[in-house]
C-alpha cells in the first residue's frame, strides 16, 4: 500500500512572469506597461521604442533599443534603467541590445527561440565559459567589441592602441565629450586597412593581449605601455619618502 503524501504530485515550479517598461522620452523614466495574457512579447517592439523586459527566472533585465531611438534617450533610459532593475532585484543583470542585433538569450526570453542546454550538447572539447561568450562568437558588431573590451579593462600602465577581431583590424581610441552637462567617455573603433602595408608586420612597441572564448581566439589587443614623465615619478617617489 502506497503512502499517500508518495502519491501527492510534487508541486512544479511556477513559471514567473516577464514585467516590460516604455521608457517615456517626457518624463525621462521608465513606465511599467500593461501585458495582456493572449500579447506576444516580440508584438511589443517598436523602433521608436526602448523598453525594459524584467526576467525574473533568469534574474535578467533586457534594455532593447529600437531604431529611431536618439543618443539623448539612450543615454537617460541606461541612468534610470538600474533603479528599475533594483526594484525587481539587485543581482539582476541588466543587459542592452539592439534592434536586428538581438542575443540568443533575448530572443529565448520573448519565446522566439528554445533555451539551449550546452551540457547535453556539449561536443568537442570542454567548455566552463558563459553562454555570453558563445553569443559573442556568433555575432561581433563593434559595439559587442566595446562592450568585451570594457569589461576587460586595461592593465595599469598600458593603453590600448589597436584591435584585432577575426581578420579585421581597428584603431582604439577613448575622449571625453560633454553630454546634458555630464561628461561621457566615449569609446571608439574605427578601421586601419588603409593606413597599414601589406607584408609582415612586428609590434615591437606593443604588448599583445588575446582573449579566448571556446578555445579561439576571438580577439586580440595590442598594448601600448604608458610613458610617466620622469620628473612626475621622482615627485612621486619623493612623496611616499616624506
Amino acid at each position: 500500500m502506497s503512502n499517500d503524501k508518495d502519491s501527492e504530485e510534487v508541486p512544479r515550479r511556477k513559471v514567473q512572469t516577464i514585467t516590460v517598461y516604455q521608457f517615456n522620452d517626457e518624463i525621462g523614466d521608465f513606465e511599467e506597461l500593461i501585458i495582456y495574457p493572449d500579447l506576444k512579447l516580440e508584438d511589443l517592439l517598436d523602433d521608436d521604442f526602448i523598453l525594459l523586459f524584467v526576467d525574473p527566472q533568469h534574474n535578467r533585465v533586457w534594455m532593447w533599443h529600437g531604431y529611431n531611438t536618439t543618443t539623448r534617450m539612450k543615454f537617460i533610459a541606461a541612468k534610470t534603467a538600474p533603479s528599475i532593475r533594483d526594484k525587481h532585484g539587485i543581482a539582476f543583470k541588466l543587459t542592452t541590445v539592439d534592434q536586428d542585433d538581438e542575443t540568443h538569450g533575448f530572443k529565448v526570453m520573448l519565446g522566439l527561440e528554445q533555451e539551449i542546454d550546452y551540457d547535453q550538447i556539449q561536443t568537442g572539447p570542454e567548455y566552463e565559459g558563459t553562454t555570453e561568450d558563445l553569443e559573442f562568437l556568433k555575432s561581433m558588431s563593434r559595439e559587442k567589441i566595446l562592450l568585451r573590451l570594457e569589461k576587460a579593462g586595461i592593465p595599469e600602465g598600458f593603453k590600448r592602441k589597436i584591435v584585432i577581431v577575426k581578420n579585421q583590424i581597428f584603431g582604439y581610441r577613448e575622449y571625453d565629450r560633454n553630454y546634458l552637462g555630464s561628461v561621457i567617455k566615449e569609446k571608439q573603433l574605427f578601421p586601419l586597412k588603409e593606413e597599414i602595408e601589406d607584408g609582415t608586420y612586428l609590434a615591437d612597441k606593443y604588448i599583445p593581449r588575446m582573449h579566448f572564448s571556446y578555445n579561439n581566439v576571438v580577439l586580440t589587443e595590442l598594448l601600448e605601455p604608458v610613458e610617466i614623465d620622469d620628473s612626475i615619478q621622482k615627485k612621486s617617489i619623493k612623496d611616499l619618502d616624506a
